[in-house]
């Protein structure tokens, strides 16, 4: 039974009413990890009104985590996060079926624990467990929304909605783990997990209620030090996507260049370093003559001591989706956006440009 009374100010908007409240607590939610993305993420689920929300995570609280996971109290060191954040979803509306599992999510426990929700929020930290949510919210045929932060930066998307791209569509295959920082070691802004989690929170009350244009075939970034924002289209093997990024409303963290202005400024003297970001086997098939170096896309991180800072990179996959992400790891790793270039279209559009620039076998 809807809380006429607690949810009035939703009840009240034309694209929510009565019946988008009765959806939303009707509605399963699984969220992966109560800390500092799940801490946003599981208080507003709660205060939209989802009727049932899980919790998967096998941490306790620390008192490091309170300077982002605001759903702990200091009174809950030491106490499982799951319980933690159990007794504050309770507390603010006690109608709310919360369950709890204080455990990890691995292989051979993620169907069991994922299976019968209608959305999964993640709220982890490490790249394995991202990997195994994409493949089993695949297998299983539920959307989920993906968030991540790393210092002062985020990023949110949507994936495996009406059939849409998955994370892997994205990033194919994880980098080396030793090269990925956690927040112990990297550090975060605090407040960073409180914006990317509540738009996370938003993008599953969209996807339950089915309004608006969730971030699907788009991924969401924002500059918190600067605050900027930017949004990157890509696509899954098919293809499809649901919207491109306007860049008249959005202001570039790097350079794209067309096939063809790349290749009339390198005929006039331009030396760009020019990398190719595809796989080995893309690479053996058929590749661009003047291109300097391959550095794979899940090894880019490995390849900063042979990526010059002093002049400009071209960095090329095969259309262009690939390798606006090498180039987001490049910007991570402390390159400036402004001497990097990402090549629109990618080696398919060289090889209409120019023909004889492509090598094949």
């Amino acid at each position: 039974m809807v809380d006429l009374t607690r949810h009035s100010r939703h009840i009240l908007l034309p694209q929510v009413g009565a019946q988008g409240q009765d959806k939303l607590s009707k509605a399963k939610v699984v969220c992966i990890g109560a800390g500092g993305l799940g801490s946003p993420v599981l208080q507003y689920l709660a205060a939209a009104g989802i009727g049932q929300i899980t919790i998967i995570d096998n941490d306790v609280v620390d008192l490091s985590n309170l300077q982002r996971q605001v759903i702990h109290r200091t009174q809950d060191v030491g106490l499982a996060k799951v319980e933690s954040a159990k007794r504050f979803i309770n507390n603010l509306d006690p109608t709310i079926d919360v369950r709890i599992h204080n455990q990890r999510l691995v292989e051979n426990n993620a169907i069991s624990l994922i299976e019968g929700h209608d959305v999964l929020i993640d709220g982890t930290d490490n790249l394995p467990t991202r990997y195994l949510i994409d493949d089993t919210c695949k297998k299983i045929g539920i959307p989920w929304v993906y968030g991540s932060v790393y210092r002062f930066e985020g990023q949110a998307s949507v994936f495996n909605f009406n059939h849409g791209p998955i994370y892997r569509d994205l990033f194919p295959v994880p980098p080396p783990l030793e090269l990925i920082p956690s927040c112990s070691d990297a550090g975060v802004l605090g407040v960073l997990p409180g914006m990317i989690g509540s738009i996370q929170a938003s993008e599953a009350i969209k996807i339950i209620l089915g309004i608006g244009q969730p971030l699907v075939g788009r991924l969401l970034l924002i500059d918190a030090m600067d605050m900027k924002m930017k949004t990157l289209s890509f696509s899954g093997p098919n293809g499809d996507k649901v919207e491109k990024s306007n860049p008249a409303r959005e202001e570039s963290m790097f350079h794209s260049i067309t096939a063809e202005d790349a290749k009339t400024k390198m005929d006039n003297g331009w030396k760009p370093y020019f990398i190719d970001v595809r796989t080995l086997i893309e690479y053996n098939k058929y590749r661009i003559l003047c291109v300097d170096d391959i550095c794979m896309h899940e090894d880019i991180l490995s390849a900063i001591g042979r990526i010059p800072k002093d002049r400009d990179v071209l960095v090329h996959c095969k259309s262009g989706q690939r390798s606006q992400i090498a180039i987001l790891y490049l910007i991570k790793a402390g390159y400036l956006g402004d001497r990097l270039y990402n090549l629109d279209g990618g080696i398919i559009a060289w090889s209409g440009v120019d023909p004889e620039g492509i090598i094949y076998g």
